[in-house]
């Protein structure tokens, strides 16, 4: 993987201020994917906007991790039925 697509988890974490363990716990919820590296764990970068936003529901919602867990899919449920809906309007302009 390219250096510049991946960003170390200890960066981050000084960076956004929020301990390791936060990240850990998106991992063992399947929250989050990171990629190890040796002895170095790594976020994608494409990942960034959707850990900020688990960071703001956690940190300034205190929303738990088993909440963050239900947000996460609720959202991703959301998201295909959009892409549904898109799809169904671009298949019936076909139509007009």
């Amino acid at each position: 993987m390219e250096e510049q697509n991946i960003i170390s988890v200890s960066t981050f974490c000084t960076q956004y201020n929020v301990p390791v363990t936060f990240i850990q716990s998106l991992r063992e919820y399947d929250l989050l994917e990171i990629v190890r590296e040796g002895e170095e764990e790594y976020i994608q970068v494409t990942h960034l906007h959707r850990v900020e936003k688990m960071i703001r529901l956690h940190y300034e919602l205190n929303i738990n991790m088993e909440g963050l867990d239900v947000v996460n899919n609720l959202l991703q449920q959301v998201w295909d039925l959009q892409q549904e809906n898109q799809s169904l309007k671009d298949r019936l302009k076909l139509f007009e």
